[in-house]
């Protein structure tokens, strides 16, 4: 891909300037820049420079958004036909982009020109005057640079999700088949054999013939963007997508109404899916919930909700169905207790996203807590005060029939 680099002059000192961010959020100067890539610049990226008269030359860099044209490997569908569509729009917005930077330019030349004005009408009034028309002036200019930031940086993520978009279409061009057909299908015909499509959960993975367990992307929604999942092919048949594991407690799981939202953890240790993902995938059919537990003694034990079944005493359906998610910053008085993200009802019988105690049980003694708050499965031991060394918990079609082949 092509990049274009645009450049304007900001008719102020460089010192007078906020110093713009780079990708990785600390401030560089044009100097650094090209000391560590010589005349190259990431897209997205800022640069400033000092030039001889002592103005600031501001450089930032986007992609060239060339005619997207379809592969030949397959037709050109409506889907892809609307993603080109989208292309030809966030192209028409870079140019609007560019035309408002260049009324920014000229904003901040009349600010320069006024600026100057002012010096000269005001060496007759009190230097603290003087002081703060130039102080507004410097904010005034320093907003201007802001906006101009922020809407590059919108621009820059709003074409990197569009060629995240193209890329995952290009490479699966079963997902050009709407999402809620091929869950029908899977769900209806289990036993028969699909053919390779885009898949929309671990189970569609599976029946793409993928018997291995691990991390894949899937696309559970046609509006948003491809997502890294962790596919359990072994238990039971295989087909489950992993929505939250805890191994040794090397992750917090106090975290906020926002984290539990986008998800945390790593997918190759312990990690929170995410609620947004969770509520993708499940809103697509009906799905069954696998809990497997283990004690610090390694003995196991799961609970199965389909229908309500397992080899485990239920502490989780009975008291805590159709709860409300909460986190400790929510303002629900148990979350806060219990310092974790759950489904909470006065305050807990499990408590799964819960503070990890090594060995197992645990007291409030010289503790400043005001209840259990560990990874507590009620009836494992009939006590608030014991926590397990290890859950797992995934999700799968209700339906879901494994193959007996590959």
């Amino acid at each position: 891909m092509a990049f274009r680099t645009l450049i304007f002059l900001a008719f102020l000192t460089c010192d007078s300037l906020q110093r713009p961010l780079a990708a990785d959020g600390n401030g560089i100067n044009g100097e650094e820049a090209h000391k560590d890539s010589p005349g190259l610049i990431q897209c997205g990226e800022y640069s400033n420079q000092v030039l001889p008269d002592g103005r600031c030359k501001i450089i930032a860099t986007l992609p060239q958004m060339d005619e997207q044209r379809c592969p030949d490997m397959f037709r050109c569908t409506d889907e892809v036909s609307y993603w080109l569509h989208e292309n030809e729009e966030r192209k028409q917005q870079i140019l609007e982009l560019r035309e408002l930077i260049s009324e920014l330019q000229e904003e901040m030349r009349n600010h320069r020109h006024r600026i100057k004005h002012e010096e000269k009408s005001s060496r007759n009034s009190s230097v603290e005057q003087r002081v703060q028309d130039l102080e507004q002036r410097y904010q005034e200019a320093a907003a201007l640079q802001h906006m101009q930031t922020t809407l590059l940086y919108d621009m820059q993520a709003q074409v990197h999700n569009i060629s995240v978009l193209m890329e995952w279409v290009r490479h699966n061009p079963g997902c050009l088949v709407p999402a809620e057909m091929r869950l029908q299908q899977e769900m209806h015909y289990p036993d028969v054999t699909h053919g390779k499509n885009c898949p929309i959960d671990c189970a569609s993975i599976y029946y793409n013939g993928i018997r291995r367990s691990g991390v894949y992307s899937i696309m559970p929604s046609a509006e948003g963007l491809p997502i890294e999942v962790l596919c359990e092919m072994d238990v039971e048949g295989g087909g489950w997508t992993v929505i939250q594991r805890r191994l040794d407690g090397t992750v917090n799981f106090n975290r906020t109404w926002n984290e539990y939202k986008e998800g945390f953890g790593d997918l190759n240790g312990e990690f929170w899916m995410g609620n947004e993902n969770i509520h993708k995938i499940t809103n697509q059919g009906d799905y069954s919930l696998r809990i497997d537990l283990e004690d610090w003694n390694n003995k196991h034990k799961h609970a199965f909700y389909q229908l309500f079944s397992g080899t485990v005493e239920d502490s989780f359906a009975w008291y805590h169905n159709k709860r409300s998610f909460s986190t400790p910053d929510s303002g629900n008085i148990c979350a806060a207790i219990s310092h974790g993200g759950w489904w909470y009802h006065q305050c807990f019988f499990s408590n799964l996203n819960g503070v990890y105690y090594k060995g197992g049980r645990y007291s409030l003694k010289n503790r400043k807590i005001l209840g259990p708050d560990g990874v507590v499965w009620y009836t494992w031991k009939d006590t608030d005060y014991y926590s397990l060394k290890k859950v797992t918990m995934m999700i799968r079609p209700r339906t879901f029939r494994p193959h007996l082949s590959p």
